[in-house]
């Protein structure tokens, strides 16, 4: 058998450490049985990790990713050995969970203490994003997603159903005034997304039509999160899932406008996760923990 994981170890403790002195006191061996392991690794991995010197020591730029790579690795080697014989009981280890930002903000992030006092064994990695992420290569356990879904290889827990509203600051109302019918939008400045997907009309119930009627604006964002802000700091007129600005109407930071014109359209609101994730304690304690979200349609 080889040494290759004595020698990942060693490189590891020569990084924690700072010198191959305190990396041979702390895994009780010579300095020069550990300057042999590192120079193994670097022969083998055909890259210099360890630049030495007379006074310091310093990891180059590819031992600064080695390092963090391999630390991620290996935490997630030793929570797979101790949580398996547990999956099946109390939830615990790292639970990464991706969400849109519109999502996270308003209502992910406010449940965690929540989750958290009820499962302190589980730790959260959340990441929010608008980007559509492979949960693979993401290594996601549960990605929240809004709107149609994609990827068939998924099991999918619907959350909710949320319809879509305009909405604007009443300090912009004020300035600039209400539209009163959908043509009126001419005249105003509506918020828009700057991703390659984003169209540049809204849809509008006239009579028993829906019709898309061009809107434009100064101002782009990217996320939803970002256009929500935009719209509550006055920027313009903004088109949203319910969900997501809910609160903002309930507070009085926006106000609905052109109700009577709604095409009717929505977002459903789902959680994604692989079919084998469902066996994992932890991911089935926070599915379980969704559903007592109770979104404002």
């Amino acid at each position: 058998m080889d040494n290759r994981l004595g020698d990942i170890e060693t490189f590891l403790m020569v990084a924690t450490e700072g010198s191959f002195a305190n990396a041979a006191k702390a895994l009780r061996l010579t300095p020069s049985a550990v300057s042999r392991s590192i120079a193994r690794l670097e022969q083998r991995l055909g890259v210099t990790l360890v630049r030495r010197t007379t006074r310091a020591l310093a990891l180059t730029r590819e031992g600064i990713a080695y390092r963090d790579r391999m630390m991620v690795l290996l935490t997630d080697m030793m929570e797979l050995e101790t949580g398996l014989g547990d999956e099946r009981g109390a939830p615990r280890g790292v639970l990464r969970v991706n969400a849109s930002p519109s999502f996270g903000v308003e209502w992910l992030i406010p449940m965690l203490p929540d989750f958290r006092a009820r499962y302190s064994a589980v730790r959260i990695d959340l990441t929010l994003s608008d980007a559509i992420v492979d949960l693979v290569e993401e290594r996601a356990d549960i990605a929240i997603r809004i709107g149609p879904l994609r990827d068939t290889r998924l099991r999918a827990k619907k959350l909710g159903h949320s319809r879509m509203v305009l909405v604007a600051s009443p300090d912009y109302l004020a300035r600039r005034g209400t539209p009163a019918t959908p043509d009126d939008l001419a005249g105003h400045d509506c918020l828009r997304f700057s991703f390659r997907r984003s169209v540049d009309s809204w849809p509008f119930r006239i009579g028993r039509r829906v019709v898309q009627r061009p809107v434009e604006g100064a101002c782009f964002g990217n996320s939803g999160e970002v256009v929500r802000q935009m719209a509550v700091a006055g920027c313009g007129i903004a088109r949203h899932g319910y969900f997501h600005v809910a609160r903002d109407l309930k507070d009085g930071r926006l106000v609905e406008i052109l109700a009577d014109y709604a095409a009717g359209d929505g977002e459903d609101i789902h959680a994604l996760y692989a079919a084998e994730d469902r066996t994992a304690a932890r991911v089935r304690a926070f599915l379980d923990f969704l559903e007592g979200i109770e979104l404002p349609g």
